[in-house]
């Protein structure tokens, strides 16, 4: 399929203004900072508008805005790598004090279970588990077969169960007797 022309890349723009929320939501998996997600989500739609032309219609916005990011990501790593001044934790980082409910310190539990994930991992779980991303377009942002896909996503999924001490998915629902639906959903 040929590029797109200069006149024809007003619908690719309003496209990409609607997949914004989406794109912060997947830069949320690269980075647990607000500001630095939304450094990443500007510096992919300041690629992707630059080279608006190379975007083939009838493909995927949404995969093809992925995949800018996750390259955006992996070149600002690359580049902090080798110009990083140390690695010591900021104390600005840390919570002024702890909340005392149950949900917060389980969310709290799973969101560092996550961020312990080998990165592919993390990725692919958020992409299909977070963002409901089917597992082929899953494949075209990771750069990857589907069955590489679902293997992550399984060993994501097998892993967090055994950080976070569960048996099986359904453990908690069994250990939780106080909320009929279970304790993996919130009570209203």
């Amino acid at each position: 399929m040929p590029a797109l022309k200069e006149q024809d890349s007003a619908a690719p723009q309003a496209e990409i203004v609607d997949l914004i929320p989406a794109l912060r939501a997947f830069a949320r998996t690269f980075y647990r900072e607000t500001s630095e997600a939304d450094d990443l989500v500007q510096e992919t739609l300041t690629r992707a508008l630059a080279s608006i032309h190379q975007f083939r219609p009838g493909s995927s916005m949404k995969s093809w805005l992925f995949t800018i990011m996750r390259n955006a990501f992996y070149t600002k790593v690359r580049i902090e790598t080798r110009e990083a001044p140390g690695a010591a934790e900021c104390v600005s980082q840390r919570p002024a004090a702890d909340a005392t409910q149950e949900w917060s310190a389980r969310g709290r539990e799973m969101e560092r279970a996550i961020q312990r994930l080998p990165e592919q991992q993390r990725e692919v779980l958020m992409l299909i588990g977070v963002l409901g991303v089917s597992y082929d377009e899953a494949a075209r942002i990771c750069g990857c077969a589907m069955g590489t896909v679902k293997s992550r996503l399984n060993r994501a999924r097998l892993r967090l169960l055994d950080e976070l001490g569960e048996e099986s998915p359904n453990s908690s629902v069994q250990h939780d007797e106080s909320h009929p639906v279970g304790s993996l959903q919130r009570p209203r």
